[in-house]
């Protein structure tokens, strides 16, 4: 078994059967429901500009055989859709500007009520797949697929340097492959362990050379790759460089705990599977709990907990959550799916108030908590304040 695998095991095992799309009908995600995993579409790029508040952002894709310059790759995440950095569930915000991702696609649900921009998808740098299920870095993409890079050698020149590197990649698979020559500097950061280092400490502790190439072997790392003026030419510079199993699981462990702060302080999102209403305003709510959480959190819903459900809108963007949500009770919480498809956790929750909101209807979302999670708003740029933020406006993204 491959040394990096235990950090993923739970998210290998929810999209390690996907298929990607070969069908020449097109096909969009249903409204208020989860997509068909085979029809995913597989494109990578760097990170260029996000909207963290809703979700979306802007790619660079990096094309195969494509060696001029294009447009931007507008995006936006599904309501279900997972992001993963380090191994670990993230948000966009957690993310730099500049790391190379990978990501699975689909067309807009509804292109009328789409928040980035239409593509017809006849320019190979703008994809008319624009809606994403999957956004995942370099090391949660090698992770999942149970692999790692191989390092063959490094050669030093002065203050920059280059690694050999390979990693493997089927035949139609994912992300890069092959081998690479990545550039080095002193802005590379290497983890050793719980050591952040510099290239310069490995010459100084004499693992690398203060001059020329040294063989290493075919070490096993991960890394996190960005830009490089080359990178038409799939040429990429090292911006992080993991050198163990260890280093990778605290910047991993990091990541979680930054991303199970984020969900309780937000509340866990779901979506409405069923409601069956009451005589008097009191509704039972069946919910599905969305995927790609930390496990953790999936474990703190519980039958007979008090707590409260939010409307939410498709962006995951609340109202006054802890002001206009529901107080109610969970009194029962099953695995009604033992193989969900990306997005769906599986797990459903039901949830009794004893008044319905406008917004608990099937298919529609909401943010949910246990009565031990925190009753708190959200900052205030991250909540709903009009009509018109349920839909943000596509014009915030470049024309080119």
């Amino acid at each position: 078994m491959n040394r990096w695998l235990a950090l993923c095991v739970p998210f290998i095992a929810l999209v390690g059967s996907i298929g990607l799309s070969t069908a020449e009908d097109p096909y969009r995600p249903p409204v208020g429901g989860f997509a068909d995993p085979s029809q995913a579409k597989p494109y990578r790029g760097e990170l260029v500009f996000v909207d963290h508040i809703n979700r979306r952002g802007s790619l660079r894709l990096h094309v195969d055989g494509h060696y001029h310059e294009g447009k931007l790759h507008h995006f936006a995440m599904l309501p279900y859709g997972v992001i993963r950095y380090r191994g670990a569930p993230a948000e966009l915000k957690d993310i730099p500007i500049g790391t190379v991702l990978y990501g699975r696609f689909y067309l807009p649900p509804d292109p009328k009520t789409s928040i980035v921009p239409s593509n017809h998808g006849r320019d190979v740098t703008a994809p008319a797949e624009t809606y994403a299920v999957l956004l995942e870095d370099g090391p949660s993409l090698a992770i999942r697929e149970q692999k790692s890079w191989t390092l063959s050698s490094v050669k030093i020149d002065g203050e920059a340097g280059e690694l050999v590197a390979s990693l493997p990649r089927l035949e139609g698979g994912e992300g890069l492959g092959g081998e690479h020559k990545l550039t080095i500097d002193g802005s590379t950061r290497i983890w050793r362990g719980r050591e952040l280092l510099g290239m310069q400490d490995l010459i100084d502790q004499a693992e690398w050379p203060k001059s020329g190439t040294m063989d290493l072997q075919g070490v096993a790392v991960q890394m996190s790759l960005a830009w490089h003026p080359r990178y038409l030419y799939q040429q990429f510079h090292v911006n992080d460089l993991w050198l163990d199993e260890a280093a990778m699981a605290v910047a991993a462990e990091r990541q979680r705990q930054r991303h199970i702060r984020h969900i309780r302080t937000r509340w866990m999102p779901a979506m409405i599977d069923s409601c069956d209403y009451g005589q008097f305003g009191n509704a039972t709510v069946k919910a599905t709990l969305l995927g790609g959480m930390d496990e953790s959190l999936y474990q703190q819903f519980k039958p007979a907990l008090r707590g409260k459900m939010a409307v939410a809108e498709d962006t995951l963007r609340t109202w006054w959550p802890d002001h206009d949500g529901m107080d109610g009770q969970i009194t029962d919480v099953q695995q009604i799916d033992q193989a969900p498809v990306l997005g769906s956790s599986g797990i459903q929750i039901t949830f009794e108030v004893p008044l319905i909101l406008e917004g608990f209807r099937p298919g529609r979302l909401v943010r949910v908590r246990p009565q031990n999670w925190p009753n708190v708003k959200p900052p205030v740029e991250e909540r709903v304040r009009s009509i018109n933020e349920r839909w943000p406006s596509a014009e915030i993204f470049q024309k080119r």
